[in-house]
């Protein structure tokens, strides 16, 4: 991709930004056994993925900081991801974080690795004793239900970015393929095989860093 005007990386935070997905984590250890028949229903389009996330994380009735210590025990950073953090900032382009996770333990495992000045737009969650309450806002304020990370993307777009998309799972396929470049993993990875969509296949952020150095 050659740059062009603006540059904003859209990059999704659990199983890319992370090795391992935080909300699975949470609702293995909180919700065990209770939650996977529902993620075969969402996987196979029978719920949106709004639908999905209020059903499963209302199962969770633990506390915050107890969620946190398991999030935080249990996943760690893709390499390099640090470095593509200072390399956008160093030729100004727009790092941003659009996740269907939770934004509390997002937040958190990023200030605890020391990296700040990101945009994150993820999940709102209400602690409640029988349950939390989980939300997705859209980028004019409004929760949403579904096509979450697309909605962002159409709005990048609008602004005048060229997209670059990096992500792992079956919600990242939509927002990916309207993008101008795509670092994939996982299922998105898979799916852009299958339709023979231009990708590069994410194994840590140094690669990405180098990809991207290479457009300048």
């Amino acid at each position: 991709m050659e740059k062009a005007g603006k540059v904003l990386v859209q990059c999704d935070f659990d199983g890319t930004v992370t090795v391992e997905d935080g909300s699975f984590l949470i609702l293995d250890t909180y919700a065990p056994g209770k939650w996977r028949h529902l993620f075969s229903e969402y996987q196979e389009g029978g719920m949106t993925v709004g639908q999905f996330n209020s059903r499963v994380f209302h199962m969770v009735k633990a506390d915050r900081e107890s969620i946190l210590k398991t999030v935080m025990d249990g996943v760690e950073i893709r390499p390099g991801f640090q470095e593509l953090v200072s390399f956008c900032k160093k030729k100004g382009f727009r790092l941003v974080i659009v996740s269907n996770g939770l934004s509390f333990y997002i937040d958190e495992i990023l200030k605890a690795a020391g990296i700040t000045g990101i945009e994150v737009y993820a999940g709102d969650t209400d602690f409640q004793p029988d349950g939390l309450l989980v939300r997705h806002g859209g980028p004019d304020g409004n929760y949403l239900d579904s096509n979450i990370k697309a909605a962002y993307t159409d709005n990048f777009l609008a602004e005048g970015y060229r997209v670059v998309y990096i992500g792992d799972g079956a919600s990242d396929i939509l927002p990916a393929k309207k993008c101008h470049y795509i670092f994939a993993t996982g299922s998105l990875l898979e799916h852009c095989k299958k339709e023979n969509i231009d990708c590069t296949p994410l194994s840590d952020f140094y690669e990405v860093t180098r990809v991207m150095e290479s457009w300048q």
